[in-house]
């Protein structure tokens, strides 16, 4: 069986299935059955995003293919023939998709995960994740039916599985959700690992990284990636060459050289966003960083080689 896509508009010219044109935002949940494809000898003239969330798709773009299972986000940019469905064998395939217009945030957040020919295909979701991508979806659904007068209408599962944003608002929220479900799949904190570095010390980093005010500590790291603390400081120091409470401090310095760089807050708010609990620790560990305290830094930007 292939599916038309049927109610949706139409790019003119182009045979197979409709795609819908480039400049609407168009979003849907399906669960197919085996024997359901699309198939777009010209490809679409808006990009693709699909997230599964169980079952199996095949998707191909020009000569490259991806097998999708739950937690995969595989995103098909315009211009390339293409098609997708059931994964031969497969009891069903479950998906949410939008065919939009790639902010260009988007593609360098995708670059790690190119295959070629325009397809990217994102690691699975971790599962802690995933939960807040299918939410983003379902918010992404209401949005784009929303009139710009009242608040966009709530969206039970199984409801109106596919909204088209017309409006430039509507299409500007929907586009949010979508921006949403892009950063927790493909953004930064999840490309791939150094080579050869354990993935729990690589985890343990990546949530340093990520919020280094946070009160972290050796028993809290190490609990987060089910190691004893002992054995976590030393793995950790191993192969990172630094302690995790040195590389603690190196992450709240960075993070307050960009507060410095960037807002107008104070060396005493900055010391305090960036997790340092004395002004005068932050002053003196900064100066020993960079070479100048955070006054004089902010003043002059940073050092050559800092």
């Amino acid at each position: 069986m292939t599916v038309s896509a049927e109610g949706l508009p139409e790019t003119a010219g182009a045979p197979g299935d409709p795609a819908p044109p480039p400049g609407l935002v168009v979003v849907g949940h399906f669960d197919q059955p085996p024997g359901y494809g699309v198939n777009r000898p010209r490809g679409a003239d808006s990009w693709l995003f699909t997230w599964t969330t169980e079952g199996r798709g095949r998707l191909w773009q020009g000569n490259t293919e991806a097998r999708a299972g739950a937690g995969d986000l595989v995103v098909l940019a315009p211009g390339v023939p293409h098609g997708y469905g059931v994964e031969p064998g497969a009891s069903h395939w479950e998906f949410w998709w939008a065919h939009c217009q790639a902010r260009p945030s988007w593609r360098s957040w995708l670059r790690p995960y190119d295959t070629g020919e325009g397809m990217y295909r994102v690691p699975p979701t971790p599962d802690a994740v995933r939960g807040r991508v299918e939410a983003a979806f379902r918010r992404m659904l209401a949005d784009a039916r929303w009139t710009g007068t009242e608040a966009p209408p709530a969206t039970a599962p199984g409801e109106e599985p596919v909204a088209v944003a017309h409006g430039t608002a509507a299409r500007e929220l929907a586009l949010c959700s979508l921006e949403e479900v892009v950063l927790l799949t493909a953004g930064p904190a999840r490309t791939p690992s150094r080579a050869g570095v354990d993935a729990r010390v690589s985890r343990a980093q990546a949530l340093i990284d990520a919020d280094p005010a946070a009160p972290h500590t050796v028993r809290s790291l190490a609990e987060h990636v089910a190691l004893s603390p002992s054995r976590f400081a030393h793995l950790f120091s191993r192969q990172l060459g630094l302690s995790p409470m040195r590389a603690l401090r190196e992450a709240r310095l960075r993070h307050a050289a960009r507060l410095l760089e960037t807002t107008g807050l104070s060396a005493e708010r900055v010391a305090a966003a960036s997790g340092f609990a004395s002004p005068y620790h932050f002053n003196r560990v900064f100066r020993e960083r960079y070479g100048r305290p955070p006054g004089a830094y902010r003043a002059g930007g940073p050092m050559v080689g800092t």
